[in-house]
């Protein structure tokens, strides 16, 4: 049987298409071996909740934790109430933490790995807002995390940044918190293409004078420090501070393009991953991690690169917009019941570029179920006029 819709191309012209029967991945029912393989989650939110959705927006609970124990079952981690959870966007603190709680204790239920994300974002920046502001909003947030049993994701702060006048004041605030956590964490730097209120993070809008201000903070803290994920969409950055990090600290690479080739590494090192395209495309980099695992790089990224242009494709600018892709694959493939997220995101991208992400979805196999993939998306379509 056969299925095809209409859909729509750049220039507004309709075309029919019809796509391919995926195979569905191999996945071995094991770990990992070489690489760590955090992915960034989403939150499904409730979509017949009587609730300001912009406000007060409420979180579809079971299907939110259903999608985590798909990405445990598949050997992948959890990197938990992040930018993908629409931390900051959408989630705030207070929601974020009954989240975390759902989650680590869901990930103890089942053996899967976790770690959750640690900011401000409770701390409104403003003239108002000093260093000593930032401190006591990073501590209470870490100290919830460690309470919890979650490996803490130091995330950037937008109030340290607003706030910060130099590159000391960030050594101080992350040399503080760093030597009050109990166990190693994960830095998080965050490029400005992600969030515009992180413009000149550790100091210095010159990527390379930032990174020496991160490296000096990791050296001189290197025993709190388990990594660094670096979302910059620049490989040749996270290579040169890939290289320079101190013995024992791990670079996850949380670049959306170049994913392949920087957890793949070279003769002087690789990066393991913290991705937010690991969470649309879970069955394929499972698949490609356990082919690394045995050597087998033609498989790794013949699998791997074929998902390349759909994440370059979820991540283009306005590159904060990604999630909307993210949450548009887990409807697409029946993780969800319906295509609404938190604060309204669904409408953040066009018909046309949701058109081009199920074309490209196809192509790269991760179309799990093609007749259901069409019947929602000519819902889609048909809400746009499409018929």
């Amino acid at each position: 049987m056969t299925y095809s819709l209409k859909l729509p191309s750049a220039d507004g012209s309709l075309f029919t298409y019809e796509p391919s029967k995926a195979a569905p991945f191999k996945i071995p029912n094991k770990p990992f071996e070489c690489r760590i393989a955090f992915s960034a989650v989403h939150v499904v939110c409730d979509p017949l909740a009587n609730a300001d959705p912009l406000n007060h927006p409420q979180i579809d609970w079971e299907n939110t934790l259903s999608y985590r124990r798909h990405l445990w079952s598949m050997g992948l981690s959890v990197a938990e109430a992040m930018d993908t959870a629409q931390r900051g966007m959408g989630l705030n603190w207070e929601s974020a933490k009954e989240l975390i709680r759902r989650s680590v204790a869901e990930a103890k239920s089942v053996g899967g790995r976790i770690a959750c994300g640690a900011g401000t974002d409770h701390l409104l920046p403003g003239q108002d807002v000093n260093l000593n502001d930032v401190i006591a909003a990073y501590e209470e947030q870490c100290e919830f995390v460690e309470g919890e049993g979650g490996q803490i994701i130091l995330m950037a702060s937008r109030a340290l940044a607003a706030c910060a006048t130099g590159p000391e004041d960030y050594e101080r605030v992350y040399g503080r918190i760093l030597q009050s956590v109990s166990k190693p964490v994960i830095l998080h730097w965050l490029g400005d293409m992600f969030d515009p209120a992180l413009t000149g993070y550790w100091g210095h809008d010159d990527l390379d004078l930032a990174m020496e201000v991160c490296l000096r903070v990791i050296q001189d803290n290197a025993d709190k420090v388990d990594g660094i994920k670096i979302s910059l969409l620049d490989a040749d950055k996270e290579v040169k501070m890939r290289r320079m990090l101190p013995e024992g600290v791990r670079m996850y690479t949380g670049d959306d393009f170049n994913y392949a080739s920087l957890i793949q590494g070279d003769e002087f090192g690789f990066s393991h991953a913290l991705l937010g395209i690991f969470d649309a495309i879970a069955p394929a980099a499972s698949t490609a991690l356990h082919e690394l695992d045995q050597g087998n790089l033609a498989q790794y990224h013949e699998i791997l690169e074929k998902t390349v242009p759909l994440s370059r494709h979820i991540f283009q600018k306005p590159t904060y917009a990604y999630k909307t892709g993210i949450i548009f694959m887990a409807y697409l493939n029946g993780h969800q019941s319906h295509f609404r997220m938190i604060g309204g995101a669904e409408g953040s991208r066009s018909m046309i570029h949701l058109a081009e992400l199920f074309v490209l979805a196809d192509k790269a196999g991760l179309l799990v179920d093609p007749e259901l993939a069409v019947k929602r998306m000519k819902l889609v379509t048909e809400l746009s006029g499409i018929r």
